[in-house]
């Protein structure tokens, strides 16, 4: 007779066995995440390993350099393992030290130290180089801290490719700020490429008093920016604990515009906590796509989908040419983003350093008086700095995105189309039979939003910025969510849209900066409300598998 205490002798012994799996990390268990169902993984890349190393909260920074009593850059935007970065540093406290971590999700703790603390002697910088004709400003700054970055190609998880954040604090003031820079690990094939968007981030930074923007420029705005610089702080006194970080925690915007938490940490956190295989890169990387020697292929090669987050707004002509090759070689796109490629610049060399791509260069609406607009050669108007959608380019972004910009200032929500593909909302709450409200119910039904049902609604999901389709987008383009939002006393549309590239590779955009803020919530609610959205993570997940399978 099978008997109970037979029972347990046959399952004891596997009991026994799942503990010692999990005690040694070999089973690595996430409860309540997805749809508040256990999700197991196995630990199979070093994304997976390396959070579970030890996380740290001393990364924040709790006593925010406001008024540069300490500030600094690196030499380069990333740098890649087994090579070395410059960090530069500017005070006047006698003293002051330097702590590195990587960014990720580590427990919630959000960030790992990865060397011990650095103590240095401080030093008060010359002032920055300006050019008046362009308004770029340069920092020629001395006794760098020369960081060497290890590869022990036994070790994947030695100096991970992630964000990284240097934590500056002065010995006398204990003043703070950070110094960002990516981690690549080109000989690495992984399943996602996360570009952090610094072009970006610099056409906005108005450190010494000039950027691409008029409205934060002494004067008019700059016509060439410098990666030779900090980082300002955001105009926003509740969002100085990101200083230095450019916009990879808060964001540059004016705080009547928009809340000023960012998009891209967000990201990180969730798709390191999901367990993602995930390499990192710039925009500078994308720009250059060297040839990985070893492996006989271009950086974007080795990866099985290309991830744009948040703000990513200034593409060069070669940042956008490579992404479209590697696409049409099958690699997959995911804009999780807005007003993306909607400004074509150029990179020149530092003035000071000869450093190739420390500076950017933009005439933005001032296009005619860009040097190769007036030049006479027709050859190079292909490179003019103006929206890629106006002439000479002609190469409007959804082209390529499948949607493009139009509007900012919006804060809404994100309406799920009634035709949305079944593999987009697998494992939602967003089932196709409650999507059926028709188009004209949406027109009569928008301005009345709380009547709409709760069952298709991604809340406050919808903005800063949004795009939708302007009738360039491949022919196959697919409607996942037609967004109807009130701007200036009309109602607009805003899409998030797929389609699948002759390659096979599929082009994915939520048309939606703040697509993140569902996923993680990182600055809330200290500068945005919660907008966690299990839908809106399922859809994410449901879009990441058709871009790796």
């Amino acid at each position: 007779m099978f008997t109970i205490k037979k029972l347990r002798y046959i399952i004891n012994p596997f009991m026994g066995l799942l503990v010692i799996l999990i005690s040694f990390g070999l089973i690595f268990l996430d409860l309540n995440w997805a749809n508040n169902k256990p999700k197991v993984t196995l630990p199979n890349n070093p994304i997976i390993i390396e959070n579970q190393k030890i996380g740290s909260d001393n990364w924040h920074l709790t006593n925010p350099a406001t008024n540069h009593e300490i500030e600094g850059y690196a030499s380069l935007t990333s740098v890649n393992r087994a090579s070395q970065i410059e960090l530069f540093v500017n005070t006047q406290d006698p003293a002051y030290t330097i702590e590195i971590f990587r960014m990720g999700w580590y427990g919630g703790k959000g960030a790992r130290q990865v060397t011990p603390t650095i103590t240095r002697k401080g030093i008060e910088q010359p002032a920055p180089i300006v050019d008046r004709a362009t308004g770029l400003i340069e920092c020629d700054w001395l006794q760098p801290y020369i960081l060497h970055i290890p590869e022990n190609p036994q070790e994947s998880t030695e100096w991970t490719s992630g964000v990284y954040l240097a934590k500056l604090t002065g010995s006398k003031t204990g003043k703070q700020s950070y110094i960002n820079f990516v981690v690549r690990d080109d000989k690495r094939s992984s399943d996602i490429l996360f570009q952090t968007s610094v072009t970006t981030y610099q056409a906005y930074n108005n450190w010494g008093g000039m950027s691409l923007y008029r409205w934060n420029s002494k004067g008019k705005q700059a016509t060439k920016v410098s990666f030779n610089r900090p980082y300002a702080t955001s105009p926003n006194e509740a969002a100085a604990y990101g200083v230095g970080a450019g916009e990879f925690l808060t964001n540059f915007q004016p705080q009547r515009r928009t809340s000023n938490a960012a998009w891209e940490y967000n990201m990180v956190r969730w798709l390191e906590r999901s367990g993602y295989d995930v390499s990192y890169c710039t925009d500078i990387d994308t720009h250059e796509n060297h040839r990985v020697v070893r492996e006989g292929k271009r950086i974007l090669s080795m990866h099985k989908a290309f991830f744009s987050v948040g703000h990513d707004e200034y593409w060069s002509w070669q940042m956008r040419h490579n992404i479209e090759v590697a696409k049409d070689k099958g690699l997959s796109l995911g804009f999780f983003s807005a007003n993306t490629c909607y400004w074509q610049i150029r990179f020149e060399p530092s003035k000071i350093t000869k450093d190739i791509n420390r500076t950017i260069v933009s005439y933005k609406e001032g296009a005619a008086l860009d040097p190769f607009t007036r030049d006479n050669n027709l050859d190079n108007d292909y490179l003019i700095t103006t929206r890629w959608r106006n002439q000479p380019l002609n190469r409007p972004e959804d082209a390529l995105i499948g949607v493009m910009y139009e509007t900012f200032q919006v804060n809404a929500d994100i309406i799920i189309n009634q035709n949305a593909p079944e593999w987009a909302i697998a494992n939602t709450q967003l089932k196709p039979n409650n999507l059926q409200i028709s188009q004209k119910e949406l027109h009569t039904q928008h301005s009345q939003e709380n009547q709409l049902p709760q069952k298709i609604k991604l809340k406050g999901l919808l903005g800063y910025e949004v795009d939708r389709m302007f009738g360039n987008a491949p022919a196959d383009t697919v409607v996942i969510a037609h967004s109807p939002y009130t701007y200036k006393g009309n109602t607009r549309y805003a899409d998030m849209t797929v389609y699948q590239a002759e390659s096979g590779a599929t082009v994915f955009a939520t048309g939606s900066m703040q697509w993140s803020w569902g996923l993680d919530d990182y600055n809330a609610p200290n500068l945005r409300p919660s907008l966690i959205n299990l839908d809106a993570q399922q859809i994410t997940r449901n879009a990441i598998e058709r871009m790796i399978d």
